[in-house]
């Protein structure tokens, strides 16, 4: 994966990375799952869109989500978010749910989450592709590998960022985090089978703007730092 695009910012941690073996690997998987007939999500030129959208430099929360979506046109290459023409997965409306209750901020019209990633929300999947219609199928492949790595660098060369692990499979992704040099928020996965065990009530998004408020990291609105997840569903 030589010929990747990914931000300058990203790049300078993560070009040695895609010259392993395991990424090599990867790439050989990738395209024998395509030449052999089989979709594979997202659509390739969003596969590394999380790290476009959200350079290092910006990152102030991270979001990590298990693999994308399977679904025709849904993945876009973001954590639990969908192409604007895509009905809202269940998990995702349960997100917009727990935002009402703990901003009062009514749910966006479409489940794209652009808007969140362009305001510094890495929103991290621990597998970046997945087969049509085959959950977790590209699990083991190398992903989770990649990123580990990613989170390690923002781990090790940021300080003060919110990491939002929502289940148990996030939550054992990120047991490395500093709980020192960051805020580590668990809580279920917002999944309709165990959003009613501590997802709702668990408030991700008021304890984010209170945590960057104390901090004093600025955002879009240095002046606002409530404004935060406003701003980013509009």
């Amino acid at each position: 994966m030589t010929r990747v695009k990914i931000h300058e910012s990203w790049k300078i941690f993560l070009e040695d990375e895609f010259s392993k073996k395991y990424m090599e690997d990867l790439r050989a998987f990738l395209k024998q799952e395509i030449e052999t007939g089989r979709k594979v999500f997202p659509p390739m030129k969003k596969i590394f869109n999380a790290f476009n959208l959200t350079p290092l430099t910006n990152v102030k929360v991270v979001l990590v989500g298990q693999d994308p979506y399977h679904g025709e046109g849904q993945a876009n290459g973001l954590s639990f978010s969908v192409e604007k023409n895509i009905k809202i997965p269940p998990s995702l409306q349960n997100i917009f749910k727990e935002l009402f209750t703990d901003l009062r901020l009514t749910s966006p019209q479409n489940g794209n989450l652009e808007n969140w990633a362009k305001q510094g929300v890495l929103l991290l999947n621990s597998c970046l592709t997945v087969q049509k219609g085959s959950a977790g199928s590209h699990q083991g492949r190398g992903w989770e590998k990649f990123t580990y790595k990613v989170l390690k660098i923002v781990n090790d060369n940021k300080k003060n960022v919110v990491f939002i692990l929502w289940g148990k499979k996030a939550q054992e992704k990120g047991y490395f985090l500093d709980k020192k040099r960051h805020l580590i928020i668990k809580s279920p996965h917002p999944s309709p089978f165990s959003v009613h065990t501590g997802f709702f009530g668990s408030k991700p998004f008021s304890r984010s703007n209170n945590y960057l408020l104390e901090k004093n990291k600025a955002l879009t609105n240095p002046s606002s730092i409530i404004l935060f997840l406003l701003k980013l569903i509009l």
